[in-house]
């Protein structure tokens, strides 16, 4: 099984993280943000991974950390977790749609990080969330997975089924990526390795 856990404590937060690329979508979200728990266990369900992610973090003075750091922690998972790159299949990408909103997640896993993410016309708030926070996530997320990221929403009105659609779409094409692909003899790479 393609699995890693990680402890990170600062002064800032607390986290314990467990992830497993071949999983069944299990999930134990616990982060003290309600609304970045349930978009992990959005991403957890639909790539069928298995998370468990356990955070105190000092929400006293923002989110911020908190959603930043569980993007660096489940990035370095995921490093570590899909090793050496062998027989996988290196890319994905899924659209999806939620109501009137369309988003695109299309990736590489490559070895270089880079994000792209063009979403425009996110209210500021979603409930008690701050949405910029979202590619704040991301942003942690490619650094410390070294994966190429591009998320794209095609359209959509409601702020919260923007975010949802993209924590859908990147649990479908994390997955996709991360598939084993029975015809790849090797790394999917001319170089023959991919970091």
């Amino acid at each position: 099984m393609r699995s890693a856990s990680r402890s990170r404590t600062t002064e800032e937060t607390s986290i314990h993280l467990r992830f497993a690329i071949d999983g069944t979508g299990k999930t134990n979200i616990q982060t003290g943000v309600g609304f970045i728990d349930h978009m992990l266990t959005l991403f957890a369900k639909h790539g069928r991974f298995d998370l468990d992610v356990l955070c105190d973090g000092d929400l006293e003075v923002d989110q911020h950390h908190t959603v930043e750091d569980i993007g660096i922690a489940l990035g370095q998972c995921f490093y570590e977790a899909i090793g050496d790159k062998v027989g996988i299949t290196r890319y994905g990408t899924f659209t999806m749609p939620m109501d009137e909103t369309l988003a695109n997640v299309t990736l590489d896993i490559s070895g270089r990080p880079y994000l792209v993410f063009n979403v425009e016309g996110m209210k500021d708030k979603v409930g008690e969330f701050d949405t910029e926070l979202v590619e704040e996530f991301f942003v942690a997320f490619t650094s410390h997975s070294r994966v190429t990221l591009h998320i794209n929403l095609h359209y959509g009105k409601n702020t919260h089924h923007i975010i949802e659609a993209i924590f859908k779409a990147f649990g479908r094409a994390l997955a996709a990526g991360s598939a084993i692909d029975p015809l790849q003899d090797g790394v999917p790479s001319t170089k023959g390795l991919l970091e």
